[in-house]
């Protein structure tokens, strides 16, 4: 994410499970034969509800325990002149524990109809808690497939320190957007960066409009008055970085290496510096991937939008999101290259835990240094040494590594997160650096890390221990000394 003002807080299968008794418990053969003193062929049974969060220090309500999703067919039709929304979403997971019963986070939407493997499941709703029972136990290690129907009028999620984030009704359409959480507001999904999955999307809108969403463009059907677009990301994909924005649009597409180019600019934003920065997507990812390694992603493009409640640009997989604002007063691709940077740093490689969002941000941030070095507009040292001196108290009272909820996208963050990169090339020296970059981005591609994974692998490239050098510059409260070569 790229904040346009980051003084302030954005505002911007088959189930092998058995029959139980009242719903959980034993089986009830296998309950027969262990009171009877017969010997049984397997150990009893035991089921649960899975967990209506996954634990995550910052927010422990996110997300769902209990299961993984491996892929999330999504279905929508909207119609934004009465602001409806009708979906259906159908996703394939594992059970990781016995369950009698697994949440989904959905916000805001009814619920009209749920099938577990093709047999009706009772559902219920707590708040955003969407309560799924099926009508047999769902046994730890097999696979299931839950489909659920649902509509209503979307409405973002408020959150009093971050702000608001999901679908935003506009005036041509509508925008699904926001970090840590957005999903939600528009199809049921395990909202957590630590469970990720495949997506498909079938986006249909009256057909005047353009459905942008995250992914390899699969094609665009009419059907009376209505045109439905749909998109496939492949690769796992946390659920905070699914989008997609409605409206009407400049659109280009070619193709690179290979891979769909699809952007779009929004028509309510004059034509001139955004169409140019986000034509200037390719060129940036190929410099990026000449540091960072091979670009990790089948598609390629950007999508700016005319809102004023979006202040920000986020990087949504495969397509980043901007705010026309980073673009009034010109060109501007170091926003790209941020969000772009994230494509590695992010989004192949995602949070395991929301206080590590430096290892996102602080990456991004270095992403925008090195461009700017590389188009000529400044050196790396340079914007490090003018960062070092005229960062505010806050930056340095404030830990990146343990920023906290309310500063989660504070400056410390990005700028101090930046530093703490350009600290750990001076300690160890170029060749380790970008080693350690690459190194990252290869081997957790995909999946998940920490920052306890992030110090590891780069002291083992290295061979030095960093420990010090980490403490001081992500944990400390004072400003560190500059930094000097191990």
């Amino acid at each position: 994410m790229t904040l346009a003002r980051r003084s302030g807080r954005r505002l911007g299968l088959l189930v092998s499970g058995v029959l139980l008794l009242s719903g959980c418990g034993a089986p009830a053969a296998e309950r027969a034969a262990t009171t009877s003193g017969a010997p049984t062929p397997t150990a009893a049974r035991s089921f649960a509800p899975g967990a209506p969060g996954v634990g995550d220090p910052y927010f422990p309500s996110y997300g769902n325990g209990g299961y993984d999703v491996a892929h999330y067919t999504v279905k929508v039709r909207y119609d934004p002149a009465t602001d409806r929304l009708a979906g259906t979403t159908t996703l394939r997971g594992t059970a990781t524990t016995n369950l009698s019963a697994f949440n989904l986070d959905l916000a805001g939407l009814t619920v009209r109809s749920v099938t577990v493997d093709g047999a009706k499941a009772r559902h219920a709703r707590t708040g955003d808690e969407l309560v799924v029972t099926p009508a047999v136990g769902l046994t730890s290690g097999n696979g299931f497939v839950a489909e659920i129907r649902y509509d209503g009028e979307p409405a973002a999620l408020k959150n009093d320190v971050l702000g608001e984030g999901g679908w935003l009704h506009t005036s041509d359409g509508a925008i699904a957007l926001g970090q840590p959480e957005s999903a939600s507001t528009w199809f049921p999904v395990n909202d957590h960066p630590s469970d990720k999955a495949a997506y498909d999307f079938e986006i249909t809108v009256p057909k005047q409009l353009t459905a942008v969403s995250n992914g390899v463009p699969t094609g665009r059907t009419v059907r009376g008055g209505w045109a439905t677009w749909t998109w496939s990301e492949g690769a796992p994909m946390a659920s905070y970085l699914a989008t997609v924005v409605i409206g009407k649009f400049r659109v280009t597409t070619g193709e690179h290496k290979g891979r769909p180019v699809f952007s779009a600019v929004s028509t309510k934003v004059a034509a001139g510096a955004p169409d140019r920065s986000v034509a200037r997507t390719i060129e940036v990812a190929d410099y990026l991937e000449s540091v960072f390694g091979p670009y990790p992603f089948d598609a390629y493009g950007g999508v700016v939008v005319a809102d004023d409640r979006v202040r920000y640009a986020l990087e949504t997989q495969t397509r980043p999101v901007y705010s026309a604002g980073f673009f009034r007063q010109g060109e501007n691709t170091g926003v790209v290259a941020h969000e772009l940077a994230h494509q590695w740093y992010g989004d192949s490689v995602s949070l395991a835990k929301w206080q590590d969002i430096w290892l996102n941000e602080g990456l991004a941030t270095y992403a925008e240094w090195l461009w700017a070095e590389h188009t000529g507009s400044s050196t790396v040292q340079r914007t490090f040494d003018q960062t070092y001196t005229t960062a505010p108290g806050q930056v340095w009272r404030t830990p990146p590594g343990k920023p906290g909820v309310s500063n989660l996208f504070g400056r410390s963050v990005y700028e101090r997160g930046g530093m703490t990169v350009h600290a750990l090339r001076v300690a160890v020296g170029d060749t380790d650096f970008f080693s350690i970059l690459r190194s990252w981005a290869a081997e957790r591609k995909n999946g998940n890390a920490t920052t306890a994974d992030f110090v590891a692998l780069a002291e083992r490239v290295s061979g030095k221990k960093l420990g010090k050098v980490f403490d001081s510059w992500l944990y400390g409260t004072e400003r560190p000394a500059r930094p000097k070569p191990l």
